[in-house]
């Protein structure tokens, strides 16, 4: 075997936390131990190889730590290098001294070196007398198609150009099963079942990727999962610092998901914002002029160029600030005799102003405009924001569903556009924004073109070392899941529920038990586990509210809480799978399409085939699958 390199080309950055922990049920269970920052022991169940991510320690050896099973590992290094981990989680250079067999050890850059072959890095785990090779699968083999990658439509004629400019190689079309588990995430925040994986997975038409995506877009997740999304953005949420309360906050979710269910044109979905008048609970969609901190003109208006334009306003000059803020300034509200009811209305008495005066406003672009006193000032900026021959609008728009999409921004991050902030290809931008207004502003439609585009569907294993690969879209970078969609799929898996809760002191808020997390209504309804992965509180707007990397509490919690063991063990999720299998390898295929939508390898099948020989050691595979990088990040 010859040692060879890995790192962001092949497996990217090794992490491993600095904690010490045991974790062990049964005599025969892995058990799990983290020496420390000295180095890291690695449990081996045989050809499934996982790795914990810890702080710098500097060489990763394999120890044998349980009887039945000489050496296991924790989590795989499968995952290229975007997962989040900071330039502080790398290895360091110093080496500590250790007579047991080595897997990597860092070099200056950060990066181990792994004894390998072509096929896969094989691990020797010794101890309690014996030694047990373990394989660790060749990432290529399961994330890479061998099919070659092509331009597909004009979102991929944009990125590969820029990329043959920059002498940038693209990373390859990734394979069958990492699309169908990212598509799935991605347009419905859910993983396939077992037969829909299955479904795909055996299904040789050239174009069922194509068809699986217009399925996806038409199913009722779809408006689900981009309501929360929206929602983030439009801060719904009970109380403070937003002033929503529990029924305005449902009903406002309500209209958002039913707009994208029915696919309302955006310019229609804007405008609806902007310009409605009426009671925030009879009228949903006004609670966006009440989803505020300060219902004062100029507050207002940072909401709105953040909303629609992506800018944040605390860049722009007083003047504008104020100008823009004019187009708010007679937005009322008035109590009504239900409790915490509000009437929003044009009031041109607002404040005392003379209902006579015309208005004199700016428009972000820096034109001025003087607007008549009987006409209501949100139209006439609603009609300025949604014009066609507006720029701004329809690229904010396309430029946050790329970023949902992809994972980085064309602008990056999205609600942080400024001249000195450019998009990394104005091309595409402007190619995503024109294929909007032409369709009328059909969001779907943008979906379409990016999901069928090559772009979206590369590899997440880079084939180039280049730092700028990541801006310019040169792979896909690989990111946690979700809080909420990380909690509805181990629900799913477990055939479990959760339970929410609400912070705010009213009694009508039910939620039935299989509920799930990415249908929530309101963001003060909450659980710890969503507190814990990083759930936005909606109380800015800002994508940065969600806060999506892997934290050592939370990979003791995925490993050690009784949360999930409990799921694990007493939900009928893993038994049914058991019970449905027609032998034990059948089991074990059917844990690996339910936890990681794909099939195990013929390695993986043999060691996984021979745990489940029964309940509880099929209940220790999904455990252990759980707690892999494949399951954690959407790839």
């Amino acid at each position: 075997m010859s040692s060879r390199p890995f790192g962001p080309q092949d497996f990217g950055v090794i992490r491993i936390r600095n904690y010490r922990f045991r974790r062990h049920r049964e005599p025969w269970s892995p058990i799990w131990l983290l020496a420390g920052a000295a180095s890291l022991s690695i449990t081996v169940l045989s050809g499934l190889v996982w790795w914990l991510t810890a702080p710098p320690p500097t060489s990763l050896s394999a120890q044998a730590t349980d009887q039945r099973v000489a050496g296991a590992a924790v989590r795989s290094a499968t995952m290229p290098p975007d997962h989040g981990a900071s330039e502080s989680s790398k290895l360091s250079l110093r080496t500590i001294p250790d007579d047991r067999r080595l897997l990597a050890r860092a070099d200056s850059n950060g990066r181990g070196a792994a004894r390998s072959t072509n096929a896969a890095t094989m691990v020797t785990a010794s101890g309690l007398g014996r030694s047990v090779p373990a394989a660790v699968p060749d990432l290529r083999e399961i994330y890479e198609s061998i099919d070659p990658i092509h331009g597909r439509n004009a979102v991929d004629d944009d990125v590969f150009r820029k990329l043959i400019a920059l002498g940038i190689k693209p990373a390859k079309l990734c394979s069958d099963e990492v699309f169908l588990r990212r598509v799935y995430i991605d347009v419905l925040g859910t993983l396939p079942t077992v037969d829909e994986a299955r479904s795909f997975l055996d299904n040789h038409q050239e174009d069922k990727r194509k068809t699986l995506i217009d399925e996806l877009l038409q199913r009722p997740e779809f408006a689900d999962y981009w309501a929360m999304k929206w929602c983030d953005v439009l801060r719904v949420k009970a109380e403070f610092p937003v002033n929503l309360w529990p029924a305005a906050a449902q009903a406002y979710h309500r209209w958002i998901r039913r707009s994208l269910h029915n696919n309302l044109p955006y310019d229609r979905f804007a405008r609806a914002l902007l310009t409605s008048s009426g009671s925030n609970f009879r009228t949903p969609q006004v609670n966006f002029y009440r989803a505020l901190e300060s219902k004062e003109p100029e507050a207002i208006s940072h909401v709105v160029a953040l909303t629609f334009l992506g800018e944040r306003t605390d860049h722009w000059p007083q003047s504008k600030r104020v100008g823009v803020g004019k187009f708010f300034s007679k937005v009322g509200y008035k109590p009504t005799g239900e409790w915490k009811e509000e009437i929003v209305f044009f009031d041109p008495r607002r404040n005392g102003a003379d209902p006579n005066q015309a208005v004199g406003a700016l428009y972000p672009s820096g034109v001025s405009v003087t607007i008549p006193p009987d006409q209501d000032p949100r139209e006439v900026f609603a009609d300025w924001l949604t014009d066609r021959r507006n720029p701004w609008f329809a690229r904010a728009v396309t430029n946050r569903i790329w970023y949902w999409l992809v994972g980085r921004g064309i602008v990056d991050p999205p609600d942080d556009v400024r001249h000195d902030n450019p998009p990394a290809n104005l091309p595409l931008l402007n190619t995503l924004a024109r294929q909007l207004i032409e369709s009328d502003y059909d969001m779907k439609h943008v979906f379409r073109l990016i999901l069928n585009s090559s772009a979206y569907q590369m590899s997440c294993i880079p084939q180039s070392d280049d730092h700028a690969a990541a801006t310019h879209f040169a792979y896909y970078p690989t990111r946690r899941l979700d809080a909420e969609v990380l909690i509805d799929a181990i629900c799913q898996i477990t055939g479990t529920t959760e339970t929410y809760m609400s912070i705010i002191p009213e009694p009508f808020t039910f939620l039935p038990d299989h509920h799930r997390a990415i249908r929530l209504p309101d963001g003060s309804i909450t659980s710890s586990f969503l507190e814990m992965f990083g759930r936005p509180a909606r109380d800015t707007g800002l994508v940065s509210e969600r806060n999506n990397r892997l934290t050592a509490s939370q990979a003791l919690h995925l490993l050690n809480s009784n949360h999930i063991r409990n799921k694990i063990d007493r939900g009928p999720g893993i038994r049914s799978l058991v019970s449905q299998g027609r032998d034990r390898w059948d089991t074990a295929e059917r844990i690996y399409l339910a936890v990681l939508s794909r099939r195990p390898n013929e390695n993986e099948l043999t060691t996984a085939g021979a745990l489940c020989d029964d309940p509880s050691g099929a209940q220790e595979l999904a455990w252990i699958l759980i707690n892999s990088d494949e399951f954690l990040f959407r790839h």
